[in-house]
């Protein structure tokens, strides 16, 4: 196995590192996400030029065709940035979900704005019933002749907060948890019946409720790939969350074997505790099985088993990664849970990436039905 980074692949992460460095300090990073939408806007439009958001597109839409080894690179030096900009949610996922089912029509009115970044989308798809993350769609999708109206709500969408779009799942047939009768639509945010109310994630980033009330679409906004464009749209959106995981693990973890090694009490190094040294030694090997999993996902990319693999990556980190949080917690005391400390921000971090989009049980009935 060749785990080698390609001309494009080492530029980018050395353009994800230097943005982090550069710009993401502790106080950038909290002023960021007080911001109105949850996020820096100036940051976004230098993530633009630094091509770090067209990347993830194919070549022929403008971007560089990034495929999983590129953006688990690209996420988790983000991830060691605790980088609040949606790229995940609005690039990964939405974006190349849209990219992948907009006809001719949309995709030549809308994509290079994607691709550059001046516009955002936003899947739209978690409604009150689709409790830790299960399949379950209710708004209906109704069409009279050649026109379609949606009716219904979404409660949960991720970086929908000043979105310009968004694309909604709507059903046509069958009952609320089928996979089958579920169709994509694309609705521009001034849409008429229409409402966003937007509120804060756990871990302070922005999010949406949206209300449908007879909102009309267009022929030309229907999508095209129903619920089996979301589940492939979202396996790389998973392996990118996982991979911005693993770099906040690793951020964390070395944070605080530094804070061990310096600290004292008893009038001895923390560090010098053969309890706490165990406990350290057990996360790091933690660490490397969450490392062999997503470079076993990364290798399988294009292969029948890449969307298992990535089931069962998002099925070991999630609990793995909340775990490491709350030891990180523990280690540091109670400064560790104080709104001052970068810790504290991390694990509510983690603690949204675990159960988003879908809970660490879920995840794993998801791999083990691919088994």
């Amino acid at each position: 196995m060749n785990f080698d980074l390609n001309e494009d692949e080492e530029m980018l992460k050395a353009l994800a590192e230097r943005f982090v460095t550069d710009i993401y300090d502790f106080e950038n990073r909290r002023s960021f996400l007080a911001a109105t939408n949850g996020y820096s806007q100036d940051n976004w439009q230098l993530l633009s030029e630094l091509g770090l958001i067209g990347a993830v597109f194919d070549e022929a839409d403008g971007g560089l065709s990034l495929d999983a080894t590129g953006i688990a690179t690209v996420f988790e030096a983000l991830g060691r940035g605790l980088v609040v900009e949606p790229l995940i949610d609005n690039i990964v996922l939405a974006g190349r979900l849209f990219a992948a089912t907009a006809d001719t029509v949309l995709r030549e009115s809308w994509l290079a704005d994607v691709v550059s970044g001046e516009r955002r989308i936003a899947l739209a798809h978690s409604e009150n019933h689709s409790r830790a993350g299960r399949l379950w769609v209710e708004t209906a999708a109704r069409t009279n002749g050649s026109a379609t109206r949606l009716s219904g709500s979404k409660n949960c969408v991720p970086a929908g907060a000043g979105a310009d779009g968004y694309i909604v799942s709507g059903r046509t047939s069958g009952a609320p948890d089928a996979a089958e009768g579920i169709a994509l639509y694309f609705v521009p945010a001034d849409a008429t019946g229409l409402r966003r109310e937007a509120w804060r994630m756990a871990d302070g980033s922005s999010a949406v409720s949206l209300a449908l009330d007879n909102v009309e679409v267009r022929p030309e906004h229907h999508l095209a790939g129903g619920w089996a464009a979301v589940e492939q749209a979202e396996d790389l959106a998973n392996l990118a969350r996982a991979a911005e995981a693993l770099g906040i693990m690793e951020r964390i973890f070395a944070e605080t074997l530094d804070y061990l090694k310096t600290r004292e009490q008893f009038g001895v190094k923390l560090g010098s505790f053969q309890a706490l040294q165990h406990r350290m030694a057990t996360q790091y090997s933690v660490l490397e099985q969450c490392r062999g999993l997503l470079n076993l996902a990364q290798i399988s990319y294009g292969t029948d088993s890449f969307s298992s693999n990535v089931k069962g990556l998002r099925a070991f980190i999630s609990p793995a990664s909340v775990t490491l949080g709350q030891e990180t917690i523990q280690m540091h005391g109670g400064m560790g849970i104080t709104d001052e400390l970068l810790i504290g921000h991390a694990h509510r971090r983690l603690l949204l990436l675990s159960r988003w989009p879908d809970t660490p049980s879920v995840a794993l009935e998801r791999y083990a039905a691919t088994r």
